[in-house]
């Protein structure tokens, strides 16, 4: 019989500069268990994982245990850490930050051998099981692909499949499945409803209901760093999540065709016959796309059709392929590109990736009136008044001192939202701007972008999940098979 790893948490916290993450924390995580973890942005969701993790320490109270065990033979930190993986959006952001970019392959031999960069060389019989878990996950013809080369949604399933091939007792699972589609939402069920046949333990953060993988029967709620609930899970608890996230309230896009106007609205940016490629790899074929003054834009398609490199290239980050056009009204070729990217914010979970900088928060959301990443001067009395409204207005002046990766990925999220608002800025491109905030932060949201609208600022939003659009959508525009096609309601998901 197997025995596997059982974790207790006794009156254990966490601080984080002068706030304190996670307060007087007790729970027992018994093999075999599987518990959805709840909360709203900051309430110490991914502190709690860490901790379970090993990857934090408990602050010294002189109250803290943290014990792990195997039976009842207790276990160090280093054995037990072994026997965890833990698998989140801010695992994926390191191999970008860094710039590990192994091949697929050698990703899940790194899981074997438990290090961040293959060190020796794989045996044999360790090709044989990365060779299994490949074939398991459907990713065998990606297995000579670069990770950094793939979709967004391919390298969670990477990710996975590095976790599992380890054996773990216990997968920590952190809003792991934000920014994926439905096809890779089913492919992951299948995986973990292989995990679970085995006997497979989880610990999974999450926002919706849809994000608690089958299988799971717990559920351990936090609020401002406590436990609040510990209690088996229902369906009226998933019931109630449903309804928090507005899950299932729109099936199709809100995308409302704008009456004909007596004189077309000015164009703001045009592309003409773009092809795009990227890692050498072709992902937009033929675009043809004109927006205009006040369209509000939403951009439909599957985990890797496009969607995130569409928006770099409105933004200014990539460039269409030799014969292809992309005209920005009023800065004609050869205008610095840092110019048109101070009049457009950009939200993206790259951008996120790249605030591994030691900035503050409050440098970070200055920035956004430079499109650059931090200051490099001192901020002007305009930089100082711009951030702090925004600081203030999205309730992170708490934590303006902080760094970037000393926020939760929510608060990190409504940051950056922060720092595209900043200065003046006439377009605002999104990509999946709603993920990892909590029921109550999405309702902010989507009405502050509805305000905007409302103000003449122009929109493009890339989403999966048409509930997370904002009410008065124009236009529609689905990417599929390397091209664009404008769309309506109906048709665009």
């Amino acid at each position: 019989m197997t025995v596997r790893l059982s974790v207790a948490l006794h009156a254990v916290s966490v601080r984080r500069g002068d706030t304190w993450a996670l307060k007087e924390v007790s729970l027992v995580l018994k093999a075999g268990e599987r518990w959805a973890l709840i909360g709203g942005n900051g309430a110490g969701k991914t502190q709690l994982l860490k901790l379970i993790g090993t990857a934090v320490w408990p602050t010294p109270t002189g109250r803290e245990k943290r014990s792990y065990r195997l039976g009842r033979r207790h276990v160090d930190l280093i054995e037990a850490k072994q026997r965890i993986a833990y698998i989140g959006a801010e695992l994926q952001d390191k191999y970008a930050r860094y710039g590990w970019n192994l091949v697929v392959f050698d990703v899940l031999a790194t899981g074997l051998h438990r290090t961040d960069l293959l060190q020796r060389p794989i045996a044999k019989a360790e090709q044989r099981q990365i060779h299994t878990m490949l074939e398991l996950c459907g990713l065998l013809e990606l297995a000579g692909r670069r990770f950094l080369s793939l979709s967004y949604g391919q390298k969670r399933l990477v990710l996975l499949a590095r976790g599992l091939i380890q054996k773990p007792d216990w997968l920590l699972l952190d809003e792991f499945y934000n920014g994926l589609d439905m096809g890779f939402r089913a492919r992951i069920d299948g995986i973990l409803g292989f995990a679970l046949a085995k006997g497979q333990s989880w610990v999974v953060s999450a926002h919706r209901a849809m994000d608690i993988p089958k299988g799971t029967t717990g559920l351990i709620e936090l609020r401002a760093g406590k436990v609040r609930e510990i209690k088996r899970l229902r369906g009226a608890d998933l019931a109630r999540l449903q309804a928090r996230a507005g899950e299932g309230t729109r099936t199709s896009p809100e995308v409302r065709r704008p009456r004909s106007p007596a004189r077309a609205a000015p164009v703001l940016l045009r592309l003409a016959k773009a092809d795009l490629f990227v890692e050498y790899r072709e992902v937009l074929r033929d675009v043809n796309w004109t927006l205009r003054a006040g369209e509000q834009w939403a951009i439909f398609g599957a985990n890797g059709a496009g969607k995130s490199s569409l928006l770099k290239l409105l933004y200014g980050d990539l460039s269409p392929a030799l014969g292809g056009v992309i005209d920005r009204t009023g800065f004609p070729r050869g205008t610095p590109i840092s110019a048109w990217k101070r009049q457009v914010g950009l939200v993206s979970p790259e951008l996120q990736t790249d605030y591994g900088v030691d900035v503050s928060v409050f440098e970070l959301v200055a920035s956004g009136r430079y499109a650059s990443i931090g200051l490099s001067d001192a901020p002007t009395a305009a930089d100082r008044k711009s951030a702090l409204h925004w600081l203030k207005f999205f309730k992170l002046l708490a934590v303006a001192k902080r760094r970037p990766r000393e926020l939760s990925y929510g608060q990190l999220r409504r940051a950056l939202f922060a720092r595209a608002l900043t200065g003046r800025k006439r377009i605002l491109l999104l990509d999946e701007p709603l993920t990892g905030l909590d029921p109550r932060q999405r309702a902010v949201m989507k009405r502050l972008l509805e305000d905007l609208m409302k103000q003449n600022l122009t929109l493009v939003i890339a989403v999966h999940h048409p509930e997370d659009l904002p009410r008065g959508m124009t236009h529609a525009l689905l990417l599929r098979d390397q091209r664009a096609q404008i769309v309506d309601s109906d048709s665009a998901t």
